[in-house]
């Protein structure tokens, strides 16, 4: 079990050239962003469940929503910095997001990656799908797959154990190569998939339940 583990711990190894990084979050304002709140369409005075606070990008949980970059972006590195602060919970990450509320009237067309407290890594499939190792041990019968509201759309991670107690930051890096996703967790290798059906999109941060700061989500372009 432990050389299996250690032959995870790879790093961030990668034959890409990153360009400049973006700073996705700036850390004073959420300039660059838009949120997509439902609740808030009938009801204008609901709170606004992202803020800025104390230098950290903060998802509040409720009302559930998400954040979304204004641009779309393809062929890059995401690196993220969180942590549940207080209490373990639910939060994800989007990648290659597009039609909004594409699944539950929330959740945009996207590839899911999970920060779920003991399920960071894995994929969930919101209208879009992707090809990993061991289908079907990690996603279940071939017959229930999709990615619609009725269909096994979860690929469960590779590994436990990648993530820091609640209250430590984690370093989530999701490196997004034409039709592949590879996402590690502190420096882990927690999965990774091919033949994705979308290779650009923005991103999206969740708005799901429980409490969660961001203190870093950069965005470095590979270079051709």
């Amino acid at each position: 079990m432990l050389s299996v583990l250690a032959s995870l711990v790879i790093g961030q190894a990668t034959t890409q050239k990153m360009g400049t990084p973006i700073y996705l979050f700036n850390t004073r304002d959420l300039k660059g962003w838009h949120a997509d709140v439902p609740e808030r369409d009938k009801k204008p005075t609901a709170r606004m469940p992202f803020i800025v606070r104390d230098k950290k990008l903060v998802s509040l949980g409720t009302p559930g929503g998400h954040l979304i970059t204004d641009r779309v972006y393809e062929n890059y590195r995401l690196e993220i910095e969180y942590r549940f602060s207080a209490t373990p919970g639910n939060c994800g990450v989007l990648v290659h997001a597009s039609t909004p509320r594409r699944l539950y009237e929330m959740f945009p067309q996207s590839m899911e990656v999970q920060m779920q407290s003991g399920d960071a890594g894995d994929f969930w499939c919101i209208g879009e799908d992707i090809v990993v190792p061991d289908m079907e041990k990690r996603r279940g019968p071939k017959k229930t797959w999709g990615v619609t509201e009725d269909k096994s759309r979860r690929i469960v991670n590779l590994t436990d154990g990648s993530e820091n107690k609640v209250g430590e930051w984690n370093k989530m890096v999701i490196d997004c190569v034409g039709d592949s996703v590879k996402v590690w967790v502190n420096d882990t290798l927690v999965n990774e998939g091919t033949n994705c059906t979308a290779k650009r999109g923005q991103v999206a941060i969740q708005a799901e339940g429980s409490e969660v700061e961001f203190r870093k989500i950069w965005l470095y372009p590979f270079r051709k």
